[in-house]
């Protein structure tokens, strides 16, 4: 390489007097042959690079240049055209270097014309059929350079541009994670292109979901994208496992789309639609306080008046949404943020008046307004206001006695009005009981509110009392009596000219008139009084159910069930589980989890509804219900499905005590085999109830149960290979493969499970022969005959691998065990490709 780029020393020389030689071609001719030697190169060694570049700007300089000598010049003998002839002959050749360094030179060569360079039709065509050929290169650098060279071939306008077709294969195909990089810093965003582009920030690669973020930053407006599309950006940058992803989508996409809108972020928050996604439009927001001091957060909070509060006038999503959002991060700052949050927000007394001013202003719809899509669509905006402000008040200072009442106070109004949606108890419910730490006073406040709303005071007519209402007429009557009487003897005493009596009369005439009047009132008015009417309907049910629920979510498992707890469970939770609506069903049955777990018999006498419940009701309850039976599980084990305590069992007949001891000891015997049978079959039930629901059509069930089982193995509650096998085969199973919930579990659960202890590695090896014994006997019609059976077992030997144990002992009987695994798992692979060989 040296020794080349000496012997060009004299060419290069050569460069001042080129344009004045009269036979070009002679220069061009040894001009190629010197470059030859620089393009058997491959690697990228700098003094390559220098002369690529050197080339690339030489040979691009003659097409600068505007002299008639140039413009006389014959355009095939041009210095430009010549080397891409040259190129384009050798981008064939065997050598991947030499391919490599032409499809790098016309890259280069592209790159240095300028912008309103003209080139030969039949040029171009070489040059973009030989480029579309060399992006399928086997070599990924080559395809690298390829893909760089047809950048300015490409045309965003045409829709079937073979260049964007290509390009939008490479990014979706190519093995090559520097290639499909490369691919996206050349493609045009269009509208054909950007969804692949959008597509590529869930690229396995790390450097990949980078540059697309960078590429959206730098090409794409904030309007090209759709709502979605903008809400899915933040979701998945935000949330990157790659710090570096993450600071790219802070700085350059977040930042990039403030610009669009001028700096106002409120206008970014509308174009983010933030009442259908509130945690990603806070999760930018915090990105973006990120970037800025405290103190400089506190001066651009504009929205806030004298008072420290937002008018009610002027409340939207957007501004209530920032304020929450950067009273959070305040409250998440420390001392300096505390210090920051007495600058936007008032004292808790003076808040809580301002919400419940806002929440009095919520409407409620009748049956005609319900079915105006307008007005529905008011009632969600002002809704969506109104939980963004109960969400502000877990970040006041609750540390003043006084304030603290108040605020315990308008919470408990807040709760019983009944224009307050149903969305906003589980948030109102947990402010209360999280300024209120005691649990007793806890389960006071919560009946007294539940009552209150149940049971209303309303105003109602009395009844007509007959008799009361001839007395009265009786009265009236006599009032009118002495009042003639009194008016003739006023007339009388005018007459007389006695005033001092007319005085008297005159008073009296007027007392009478007055008491007439009110007695006639009374007579038309009818009586009222105030009385308590239990309300059933749905959402008074759900609202009370939806508090006792975080109720028993709060209060602490020694508790138990005392009786204002017990009271409510009979009069408000079991009567919930037969109700019509789902939605109260599904908040009973959380209940009766809840409160299962305070009291292991109550558990014990539910268990079979649960149970119950989760085979014949709505998908939703059903998983409800299931999730409780599993929970009940974790706390209780097993042992739950023994039979209740000798108090609840029957008597015993005292002539049976007068039996001899024999007989007593053998009936105690038999009757405790019975029981054990009985708590085995039940244990075998409710594992074959598990076994069915992973074999459920509905997705939910499925995941939730694969869930259950996952957390009662790990934990110790269940040890089954069976169940571990099927397990496996679900995860495996093509059915599951976008149920992404259920696969991300099962992912995490094997390899913590397998590695926790020698036991479970164990679990492991009998569950081997099952597994893969099912794979080999599936049918051609069944999906798991798709399943790579070598796959399965790859896993299943690299989760009995002893050096993955996080304990490891180096005891000789821990290792005796180990190897024990190995041969277990050996003899079965044996037996299993024996069956099979003998099978097929």
């Amino acid at each position: 390489m040296c020794l080349a780029a000496c012997s060009s020393q004299p060419e290069l020389s050569s460069v001042d007097t080129a344009g004045s030689m009269e036979d070009k071609t002679i220069f061009l001719e040894e001009f190629i042959h010197y470059l030859k030697y620089p393009l058997i190169v491959y690697r990228r060694e700098p003094a390559v690079e220098r002369v690529m570049d050197f080339v690339a700007k030489f040979v691009t300089s003659f097409h600068n240049s505007d002299s008639e000598e140039e413009d006389e010049m014959d355009e095939e003998n041009s210095p430009v055209n010549y080397l891409f002839n040259f190129l384009l002959q050798s981008h064939v050749a065997n050598s991947m270097a030499v391919r490599f360094r032409v499809c790098q030179l016309i890259y280069k060569l592209l790159v240095n014309l300028p912008e309103n360079a003209l080139i030969d039709d039949d040029l171009f065509d070489k040059i973009h059929d030989a480029m579309l050929i060399r992006v399928t290169d086997r070599v990924p650098n080559v395809r690298i350079q390829a893909v760089l060279a047809l950048a300015r071939l490409q045309d965003p306008s045409d829709v079937n541009c073979p260049v964007t077709n290509v390009y939008l294969h490479l990014l979706e195909n190519d093995v090559n994670a520097e290639v499909r990089r490369a691919v996206l810093s050349c493609i045009a965003p269009s509208a054909r292109t950007l969804p692949k582009i959008v597509g590529r920030t869930k690229d396995v690669k790390e450097l990949v979901r980078k540059l697309a973020y960078q590429v959206l930053a730098e090409k794409v407006h904030i309007r090209a994208l759709t709502i979605a599309q903008r809400v899915n950006l933040l979701q998945l940058g935000l949330n990157d496992r790659s710090e570096a992803v993450k600071e790219i989508m802070q700085k350059k996409l977040l930042q990039s789309w403030l610009k669009y809108t001028e700096g106002n972020v409120l206008e970014l928050l509308h174009r983010l639609d933030v009442e259908n996604s509130p945690e990603v439009a806070v999760s930018a927001l915090n990105a973006m306080f990120a970037l800025s001091s405290v103190s400089e957060l506190v001066e651009k909070c504009k929205n806030v008046d004298e008072r420290k509060l937002i008018p009610l006038d002027t409340l939207s999503p957007e501004n209530v949404l920032y304020w929450k959002a950067l009273c959070e991060y305040f409250k998440s700052k420390g001392d300096e943020g505390e210090a920051a949050l007495e600058q936007i927000l008032p004292e808790p007394a003076v808040y809580v008046e301002y919400l419940l001013s806002y929440l009095r202003t919520l409407p409620v719809l009748s049956e005609e307004e319900r079915a105006d899509m307008t007005k529905i669509e008011d009632l969600m905006t002002k809704a969506f206001i109104g939980q963004q402000l109960i969400h502000i008040i877990g970040c006041l200072d609750t540390s003043e006695e006084g304030g603290r009442k108040r605020l315990l106070a308008v919470l408990q109004e807040i709760l019983i009005m009944p224009n307050v949606p149903t969305s906003f108890i589980s948030s109102l419910v947990e402010i209360l009981l999280g300024i209120q730490k005691d649990d007793d006073r806890r389960i006071l406040n919560v009946a007294e509110i539940i009552s209150e709303l149940r049971e209303p005071i309303v105003t109602v007519d009395n009844p007509p009392d007959v008799a009361g209402s001839r007395r009265l007429q009786l009265k009236i009557a006599e009032v009118k009596v002495q009042l003639n009487e009194s008016k003739q003897a006023l007339e009388d005493s005018i007459n007389a000219q006695d005033f001092s009596r007319a005085s008297e009369l005159k008073e009296k005439v007027a007392e009478l008139e007055k008491l007439k009047a009110q007695l006639i009132k009374e007579a038309e008015e009818p009586e009222l009084k105030e009385v308590r009417i239990e309300k059933n309907d749905p959402e008074t049910l759900l609202k009370c159910l939806t508090m006792c629920n975080e109720l028993l979510k709060h209060i602490s498992l020694t508790k138990g069930l005392g009786g204002t707890l017990n009271e409510i469970t009979q009069s408000l939770i079991l009567p919930g589980i037969t109700n019509v609506h789902p939605s109260v069903r599904n908040m009973a049955v959380l209940c009766i989890g809840c409160c299962a777990l305070q009291n292991k018999d109550f558990a014990k006498r539910h268990l079979p509804l649960l149970l119950q419940i989760s085979q014949l009701d709505e998908v939703k309850v059903k998983t409800s219900a299931l999730n409780a039976v599993v929970d009940l599980l974790l706390l209780f084990g097993l042992e739950i499905f023994s039979k209740l305590d000798g108090a609840e069992n029957p008597q015993n007949d005292p002539e049976e005590a007068e039996e001899p001891a024999e007989t007593e000891e053998s009936d105690s015997n038999k009757a405790a085999e019975e029981e054990a049978e009985k708590d085995a079959s039940a244990v075998n039930g409710i594992l074959t109830l598990f076994s069915e629901f992973l074999d459920s059509e509905i997705p939910e069930i499925r995941t939730e149960t694969a869930e259950g089982l996952a957390k009662l193995m790990f934990s110790g509650r269940l040890i089954s290979s069976k169940l571990l096998s099927r397990l496996i085969l679900l995860w495996y199973n093509p059915v599951t493969e976008e149920d992404t919930k259920l696969r991300h579990c099962l992912g995490v659960f094997f390899p913590i499970f397998a590695y926790s202890c020698r036991t479970n590695q164990e679990c492991f090896a009998e569950a081997f022969f099952p597994t893969l014994q099912t794979l080999f006997n599936a049918p051609a019609s069944s999906p798991l005959a798709d399943v790579d059976v070598s796959n399965v077992a790859e896993l299943l030997v690299d989760l009995t691998r002893p050096s993955g144990l996080k304990q490891k002992s180096k005891t000789a009987p821990d290792y005796q065990v180990s190897g024990d695994c190995k041969s277990q798992i050996s003899q079965q692979i044996w037996l299993v490709q024996t069956q099979h060989a003998a099978s097929m």
